[in-house]
This record gives structure tokens, sequence and C-alpha cells, in this order.
């Protein structure tokens, strides 16, 4: 079966596995999909040192990398890091000292990061170039409209740029901008995502790509963790699937066993859209984390601001509840969407990719009986 995605990424079957593990991209990517490294944490040097590995393990089969260029931020870029730090006030510092403390955890966890430390929220010109001095296939913006620096950049090498968006006006400011992919994410998803879902944003934005003329594929995601719903969403136009919190149950991902276990627990109504990790609404999963914020009545700082406290706390809280502290694992919490009430057990990457196609084609063939 011919995809219109294998032709552009070089991908044998349209899977698009998000992902800040490198042993998950290398993994979808030997499996016939498409990995894709979020490196928003990583700086060039890290890039340099992870992409490397990538290319050394992945049997020369596509990838690709996504950053994160927000449109808006609530810190001008010509600050220090330690001018940044400096902006959380003193209540909210306290307050994040406390949620360990009654936790029994180190207070000293609740430093919020500064200086090298911060994740690159920046334009990240230079982990564009880092990028292009590999084989990767794609680029990706993960929020707000690509800069005109990075279609330039992808035009250049050849390379797609791929923009998430999470609603039909976002994706016409794409088109505008310049994009050869929108990745289309519904409320479902883990992470930022907007408020409108997946069955409903697809059908919006394809409309919308055709009432402009343009001819952009489009990537569904928000709540995709099977073949079945993949192809219920290229039924109704898309080229392909994106998917992130699939991965978080994979042997090979970053998340540590109690999350991955709580994931397995979890059903659909266990995700929370809050601005309590980064600033910006982020679908995770509910837990005493998102609680002590909510019963506190402190709304949440912007981005930066808001991420720069609660990162440090929160990788406290994911070492104690993996050392057992009861507590620590009430508190444990990551970017997760509503697809996570699918999780049935833990298994490898690989595995979720082959148990895709498998899923993908009884999709297929149950809409092609339906016709006969």
């Amino acid at each position: 079966m011919p995809f219109r995605m294998s032709d552009m990424v070089g991908c044998e079957f349209p899977l698009f596995a998000f992902s800040h593990c490198r042993d998950v991209v290398a993994a979808v990517s030997r499996a016939g999909g498409f990995g894709v490294l979020g490196a928003v944490s990583f700086t060039p040097e890290q890039l340099e040192t992870e992409l490397k590995w990538i290319d050394d393990n992945i049997d020369g089969m596509p990838y690709g990398v996504d950053v994160l260029i927000p449109e808006v931020q609530a810190v001008d870029h010509s600050v220090t890091a330690d001018e940044v730090v400096a902006a959380i006030p003193q209540q909210y510092r306290d307050f994040t000292r406390q949620i360990l403390r009654e936790a029994g955890l180190d207070e000293g966890g609740a430093a919020p990061l500064g200086g090298a430390q911060q994740p690159n929220t920046s334009l990240g010109q230079e982990l564009l170039e880092v990028s292009f001095n590999h084989p990767v296939q794609l680029i990706a913006n993960a929020l707000g409209t690509a800069p005109p620096q990075m279609i330039e950049a992808g035009k250049k090498h050849g390379i797609p740029v791929a923009a998430l968006v999470g609603a039909k006006e976002h994706a016409m400011k794409q088109i505008d901008a310049g994009v050869d992919i929108i990745v289309a994410q519904g409320g479902e998803g883990g992470g930022h995502c907007g408020e409108v879902s997946t069955i409903v944003l697809i059908p919006e934005v394809l409309q919308a790509i055709e009432d402009a003329g343009a001819d952009i594929p489009v990537l569904a995601a928000g709540g995709i963790m099977n073949g079945r719903q993949m192809a219920g969403m290229m039924a109704m136009g898309a080229a392909g699937a994106w998917c992130g919190s699939v991965w978080l149950a994979t042997t090979e991902a970053e998340t540590h066993e109690i999350f991955r276990e709580k994931m397995v627990q979890a059903t659909s109504r266990d995700t929370i859209r809050s601005k309590h990790r980064t600033g910006k609404y982020s679908r995770q999963l509910r837990s005493g984390w998102h609680a002590m914020w909510e019963e506190a009545g402190l709304p949440a700082l912007p981005m930066p601001l808001m991420m720069l406290l609660s990162e440090p706390a929160l990788r406290t809280i994911d070492k104690a509840a993996v050392s057992g502290n009861p507590k620590a694992q009430e508190l444990c919490s990551y970017f997760v969407g509503q697809g996570v009430g699918l999780v049935r057990e833990v298994t490898s990457a690989g595995q979720v990719v082959q148990d895709f196609k498998q899923d993908f084609v009884a999709g297929y063939e149950n809409l092609a009986g339906a016709l006969e």
C-alpha cells in the first residue's frame, strides 16, 4: 500500500513517533515507522551526541528532530538566565518547597533551573544547525508558527518542515509561513494541546487547507494509540499519525517504571490539562502535584517561569518515587494524553509499531468490507 509520507520522508509506514528518548526513535524507525527526537532539553553539544548515537543505531532508516520555539514567552531573551530565575515570586518558591517537605523530600530540589540548565526555548538556530549535520529527514516545530529561518533552512537542505497545530486558524498561519507538513493535534493529546478534539480537528484542518488551495499533508495527532484509530484518521484524509503517549509505556522510554505502571492502571479520565508544569496548558497524568497547586489557589506562572520552577521539583519527586517513597509516587506525573486508558501493558517500541500495522490493516479491511 503506497503512502504519501513514504515519498516525503522515506519511511515504510506513516506512523510518526515523537519521543525525548533516542532509543525509542531508533527502535521505531528500524521497525518501519518514523522516529522524531524531541530536542528542547538538549544543548547543541548534547544533541550532537544523541544524533550521533541514533545514526549508529538506526540501521540507515530515516528519522527527524523536533524543536520547541514558542511565539510568546514571558521573558525578554535579552535578559540573563539569572534575571529570568529572579522573576519567579518568592511565594511560589516557598510553596514548591512545601510540596517537597510534606513528601519527606529534600527541599533543595525546589531550586529553579538556572543558567545552562534552562530548557532551550529560544529560536534554537544552533540546534537546527546540529540537526542538519546529520541525515535527518524531517524538522518539526512543536509550538507556534514555524519561523522563516527554519523554513529557509529546510528548503536549503531539501528537508520538509512540519509544524504542530491545535486549531484550523493555526493551520492557516502555518500554511502562510510555508511549512510542508501539518501535524494537527486534538485536545486529547499529551503535552501542549488545544481544546478541539482530534475527530473534529482533522476534518476542519483538511477543509481549511483545501479552501486555501494548498496541497499540504496532515498528520493526525491526539489520543491515537492503535492502528485502528490511525486507519480512521486516514479514512478522513490524514496522511498518517503522529503519536507521543503510546511510546511512554515502552521499555525504551525515558519514563521510569513507577510512571509506566501508573499508565497501565490509568483510565482515560485520569489526565488533566494544566498550566502547573510549563506555564502553558498541557495534558498530563493527574496527580497529587496538580491537586496541591489547585488547593493552594496559586495561578500558574507564565512560560518559562513555571517550567523553571516545576521541573527540578518534579525530577526530585521522580527519583524518590523510584526509590519507593509512596508520597512521591502520588505526586509524580508526566505529559500523557487521554489515550492512556488504552494502555494495557508495557512492551517494546518495535512491538508497538508491529501492533499498529496489524491493527491498521484490520481497520482498513473493516472499512473496505462495509463498502462491499
